[in-house]
């Protein structure tokens, strides 16, 4: 067998030699490198369990309580489906007692469009700003919906901009060009007619084929005519 080389050996030397302070750091170390081990164990563990063995089953009970309610206000008993009755739990009490679950979450949104049907506008924005979702056509529609509720309290530049924020937040078709037009309305109600124009104006170069686009030409001359009315 041919002698190692001297690079060779060197290497080797310097593999055992990396090996040993290994060796030695464990030893020196071992009970806090088992303290951590255990405790990262304890961690994954302990994640597991709360999402398989608590979140999950607390999930498809929200869910359950959540389907009664959503048929309340599917027939418009808006008030049974928000604040419930003894027989059943109502939007508030779901969003209360499941807040962690995704139908709890759900529950807010549903009792703040409730709330602003019903013309209860404090409570409506109070609950819809609680809703938080991914959802692209959800969360837009809430962010709209507290233009609304803010609107019916005659706060039209809160109004103007959760409708900005809802045009802003998606690139759906029909949601972006049905907030543009709201939100020109609004501006043209604060007589913010350049700004009025600037939505309206979107709407019929980018979304020419929308429902709001059919009679925005309207829209348009009647902003025009104010605006040169107020500079007369």
């Amino acid at each position: 067998m041919a002698k190692k080389s001297k690079q060779e050996e060197e290497l080797l030397v310097d593999v055992g030699s990396s090996l040993s302070q290994a060796e030695k750091f464990f030893e020196e170390n071992k009970q806090r490198i088992t303290i951590i081990a255990v405790a990262l164990l304890v961690l994954v563990g302990g994640y597991f369990g709360y999402t398989q063995l608590y979140l999950a089953p607390l999930e498809k009970e929200a869910q359950n309580k959540l389907a009664a309610a959503q048929r309340a206000f599917s027939t418009d008993s808006l008030r049974l489906a928000t604040e419930g009755n003894t027989a059943q739990m109502g939007f508030l009490d779901i969003a209360s007692a499941y807040g962690a679950t995704k139908a709890g979450n759900l529950a807010n949104y549903y009792a703040g469009i409730s709330y602003l049907h019903l013309g209860e506008y404090e409570n409506a924005i109070r609950l819809l700003d609680e809703f938080d979702s991914d959802d692209p056509i959800l969360s837009v529609l809430a962010k709209g919906a507290i233009g609304d509720a803010f609107l019916e309290l005659n706060q039209a530049g809160e109004a103007l901009e959760y409708y900005q924020a809802a045009a802003a937040a998606s690139d759906n078709n029909y949601v972006v060009p049905f907030y543009l037009k709201k939100a020109g309305i609004t501006a043209e109600l604060e007589a913010n007619y350049e700004e009025s124009l600037s939505f309206f104006r979107r709407i019929k170069k980018d979304f020419p084929e929308s429902k709001q686009a059919a009679d925005i030409d309207k829209y348009i001359g009647r902003v025009i005519g104010k605006q040169q009315a107020k500079a007369d």
